[in-house]
């Protein structure tokens, strides 16, 4: 695979459709419908040339973001290729070290980042993630605990918060 060539597959999901994509480095994509539309980025051959399927290459991916929705997998073992600022990507990062099952502010978020006031900054990173789920910006909330902003929706936002509470609480 060329280094501009990206390989995409599909699944099924309680959030919807699921689209993975990878450049061959790492996983640089997990997009959701969003409010029941199509996934944002066009992901078919009729639309990007650059763009072809390869269920084979995101097997790894696919398997445990399946085990995750069945609820037997907890962290992620893949490799990442997230492309952002520099500010974005450190956001993300943080954003991997929430435990699973558990919710955290845009406030503490940005504390963890090293700047208590960036909270307004470290919301529009978190909702540029472009790996929902295995970058888990659905675990941060508002002030008092209250769902605000989710790119995937906000019933989607609590399906995966409830999906992990009931893991944890067994």
């Amino acid at each position: 695979m060329t280094s501009s060539s990206t390989a995409y597959a599909t699944m099924p999901s309680p959030v919807g459709e699921l689209v993975l994509a990878t450049q061959g480095a790492g996983l640089t994509h997990v997009e959701m419908p969003v409010h029941g539309a199509a996934p944002r980025r066009e992901h078919t051959s009729a639309f990007d040339p650059g763009w072809r399927r390869d269920d084979a290459l995101l097997a790894d991916a696919l398997g445990q973001l399946s085990e995750y929705f069945a609820g037997t997998r907890r962290t992620f073992e893949l490799a990442l290729s997230p492309r952002g600022t520099p500010f974005q990507l450190k956001v993300w990062e943080a954003l991997r070290a929430i435990p699973y099952g558990t919710t955290i502010s845009y406030g503490e978020l940005a504390a963890r980042i090293g700047n208590r006031n960036a909270s307004r900054a470290v919301g529009l990173a978190n909702g540029r993630n472009p790996i929902a789920i295995i970058v888990p910006c659905h675990r941060v909330v508002g002030a008092g605990g209250k769902l605000t902003g989710y790119g995937g929706g906000l019933e989607n936002k609590r399906l995966l918060l409830d999906l992990e509470r009931s893991v944890v609480s067994g």
